[in-house]
């Protein structure tokens, strides 16, 4: 992702094909050392193409992912961990509130 974060950032730059020696001195400036076979890997399946041809097809092929993966977790969870879980989240509210009446 660090390669292609500084692909991205030398595009937006205006380097509309940079080169590895490009990517290299962007990820030099913030301490990074690039995998060299990444580096050549990204650069040889973005040469010639637009960016922003290549993030609407990225996008599409992200529409099609779930992304509610957490709500089942959470549903198969014993109903008594929920419990206890719920009751030790009410406890600090609780305190919070005896707090504030003291300041006042």
């Amino acid at each position: 992702m660090k390669i292609v974060a500084a692909y991205l950032l030398a595009v937006l730059g205006g380097n509309a094909n940079p080169s590895a020696d490009d990517l290299k001195n962007i990820l030099s400036s913030v301490g990074i050392e690039p995998d060299e076979d990444r580096l050549e890997l990204l650069l040889s399946q973005v040469r010639g193409k637009d960016i922003t041809e290549l993030i609407a097809a990225g996008r599409e092929k992200l529409a099609s992912v779930p992304a509610g993966g957490g709500a089942v977790a959470v549903a198969a969870a014993p109903a008594g961990g929920a419990a206890a879980a719920g009751g030790a989240a009410a406890e600090p509210a609780k305190e919070e509130k005896k707090v504030e009446e003291k300041e006042e």
